[in-house]
């Protein structure tokens, strides 16, 4: 075995590796950036080794700086993580003459399968299902035009190289294909190091469901069963699943024994994840292979029992895999959810600054339920620019899918952070839209079920009920607080008595309801008649409330509001006030402010680099003319013109660091 690994990688996966080392005694090494240097990774490690600069080029994709922290610290095997240098044969190789275990697959394996061209060549050769497309280098946007309408549209245009939706469009028309070809090439380069574009058809209304394959170097390789990973926005997973609910027996045996058949055709040796996209009739076609840990795998170890990063160590040491085929058995059902500092409200961009708190729920194993937070943050830590915009993988296992879900929304309700924009309550709308419940899937289930973006609406009568009764428990609870803490944005009412009526406002409804304290808590009656019972543990300055309302409870979280309450369950956020009687039929009278108008303005929608300023001043614009292209975390943002007018006035140039908000260019209208 090792006498010491280093991970050559940052953030949650590298926490991960680092775990599942200490766990079976093997000393580790962390690297960092400028930026990481006291990032939780870091802390985790045994030693840490710091290898300079900022972005992800100038450290964790520098392959000397890499070697030499191996040579600094002594270790003898490095785990890449996902991303970065995982899937870089140069890397591979160059540590076998230096000596050192790659903890993945060999050299010859990544160049095969990490490059889709010839990943795809190889894959129709093993027998595996493909899509059809142009399966050679593209040189130009013109060329890209011509392809996909031989194809015929819709097309994906994708980078060769790399993963994890960069690189990736998806093309409508000629118009779309040319910008589309020319973004891909550029973030593929970015990223990768590596420009070169192919096309293939895109298919409509797929499922992307991905088969989780081991292999030792004694011959053997098996298949772990399936994840589902339809939930994505622009080619990112969002949410994952294990099984999928669409498969069956045969179906998974097909695709699993295919995804064996291909990682034998290059004689694959560690953990991989061959990945198909299943049409409506169940038929399935090749789409990639990731030779390397896949974000996603806690949902498969979750549902297996393997430790994946323990089998891909003991491999590596030369072990056989501790399992055959007949010993894997798929049990009950996980769910994991990409938690993304990102504002779903401002078309998902993304966000940085520091986790003002970071609280997750409370990991949780039984016998029917688990709980569990792959994380590489914590308080107090900064989310920077730099870097991938996950902040965590939260997952939960029960004996059903549907049991997995509420779990997950649970979690999702508990989870407690503050600082940066995230997807909190995105993905818990997500757990909550019956057709995710119902397992009515497909890669475009964000575009059609959100197709104006994610954001606040009313809540349904049900919902809106509860928010109600939340709202008249906290602001009762809070008027019996001795001190109240003003972050909660709880409104300081009069002592408690034993009843009384008040009327709470939420958006455009009003619920009048006579509140009455007895043993058991409260009794909550509305102008109908209908009663209550309500009860909570809550008091001033907690962020969450745990209310119990008719025997089941539920978690609301608080948010400062301008003399009211902010709370946010189930997907839903609303602004509340709790009221006198009184003071509703005045609150009914004041005037609205009306929004400032910042239409002659482009601003900067996220923390960003201007890489191109697309026009000058004097220049005239139409609506959808691109203006500009921000770069955020790996990603490039071609802002465009929702209106006709002329630039007035470019106050930043090319190559400047830009805050949210900043002005970018004004216009006259």
């Amino acid at each position: 075995m090792f006498s010491r690994i280093l991970v050559a990688n940052r953030g949650e996966i590298a926490c991960r590796v680092f775990a599942t080392a200490k766990r079976m005694g093997i000393p580790t090494v962390a690297i960092h950036s400028d930026v990481d240097a006291e990032a939780l990774h870091v802390k985790m490690a045994d030693t840490a080794v710091g290898i300079g600069g900022k972005t992800a080029a100038e450290s964790y994709l520098d392959i000397d700086k890499v070697i030499d922290a191996c040579r600094q610290s002594g270790a003898d095997a490095v785990h890449p993580g996902y991303g970065f240098l995982s899937e870089n044969a140069e890397f591979s190789e160059r540590l076998a003459k230096e000596g050192i275990t790659f903890i993945g697959p060999s050299a010859h394996a990544i160049l095969c399968m990490g490059d889709k061209i010839t990943s795809k060549k190889l894959s129709a050769e093993a027998g595996v299902n493909t899509v059809p497309g142009f399966m050679g280098i593209i040189d130009d946007a013109d060329q890209c035009v011509r392809i996909s309408s031989d194809i015929g549209y819709p097309v994906m245009i994708k980078a060769s190289a790399g993963g994890g939706g960069k690189g990736m469009r998806i093309a409508w028309n000629d118009d779309e294909a040319r910008e589309g070809f020319e973004r891909s090439r550029s973030e593929a380069k970015s990223s990768f190091g590596d420009d070169r574009i192919f096309v293939e058809k895109f298919i409509t209304q797929p499922r992307h469901i991905e088969i989780q394959v081991m292999a030792d170097s004694h011959g053997n390789c098996i298949y772990l069963g399936e994840r589902e990973c339809s939930i994505q926005r622009r080619n990112q997973k969002v949410v994952e699943e294990a099984p999928s609910p669409f498969l069956d027996e045969a179906t998974r045996r097909a695709m699993g024994e295919q995804a064996v058949a291909l990682a034998r055709a290059v004689e694959y040796v560690s953990a991989g994840t061959v990945e198909f996209i299943v049409d409506s009739q169940k038929q399935f076609y090749f789409l990639e292979m990731n030779t390397r840990l896949q974000v996603e795998h806690p949902v498969t170890e979750l549902i297996t029992g393997v430790d994946l990063v323990e089998q891909m160590i003991r491999v590596a040491a030369g072990e056989k895999l501790s399992m055959a085929q007949d010993d894997v058995k798929l049990t009950g059902w996980a769910i994991e959810s990409r938690l993304y500092a990102e504002d779903p409200k401002r078309n998902f961009l993304p966000s940085i600054g520091r986790l003002a708190r970071y609280r997750p729920p409370q990991t949780l194993t039984t016998a029917e339920h688990v709980v569990r937070n792959d994380t590489g943050v914590e308080e107090g830590g900064e989310i920077s620019m730099y870097y991938d915009p996950m902040i965590a993988k939260l997952c939960t296992w029960s004996t059903t899918r549907e049991a997995a879900i509420d779990d997950m929304s649970r979690a999702l309700g508990q989870f407690d952070l503050a600082g940066v924009g995230n997807n909190l309550q995105f993905l818990s709308s997500i757990m909550k839209h019956p057709r995710f419940r119902t397992g009515d899937l497909s890669t475009a289930f964000i575009d059609e079920e959100y197709p104006d973006g994610f954001h606040d609406t009313d809540p349904p009568a049900e919902t809106m009920a509860l928010f109600a009764v939340a709202a008249a428990v906290i602001e009762h609870a809070s008027s019996r607080s001795p001190a109240i803490n003003r972050d909660s944005a709880v409104l300081c009412g009069k002592p408690a008595s034993a009843s009384r009526d008040v009327v709470v406002i939420i958006g455009q409804s009003q619920t009048r309801l006579q509140v009455t304290n007895s043993d058991d808590g409260l009794v909550l009656q509305d102008e109908t008649g209908k009663a209550t019972t309500a009860s909570t543990d809550w008091t001033a300055g907690q962020t969450i409330a745990t209310i119990r309302i008719d025997g089941r409870e539920h978690d609301f979280k608080l948010w400062p509001r301008v003399a009211a309450l902010g709370l946010e369950h189930g997907g839903y956020l609303v602004k509340a006030q709790v009221l006198s009687p009184r003071k509703a039929e005045l609150a009914a009278l004041m005037p609205i402010k009306a929004a400032a108008d910042l239409s002659k303005f482009l601003l900067c929608p996220m923390p960003g680099l201007v890489t191109t300023l697309m026009v000058k001043e004097g220049d005239p614009v139409e609506p959808g003319q691109p203006l500009a292209i921000v770069e955020a975390m790996k990603m490039e943002n071609v802002l465009q013109a929702e209106k006709s007018g002329v630039v007035s006035r470019i106050p930043v140039a090319a190559g400047d660091s830009l805050m949210v908000d900043d002005i970018i260019m004004e216009f006259e209208t």
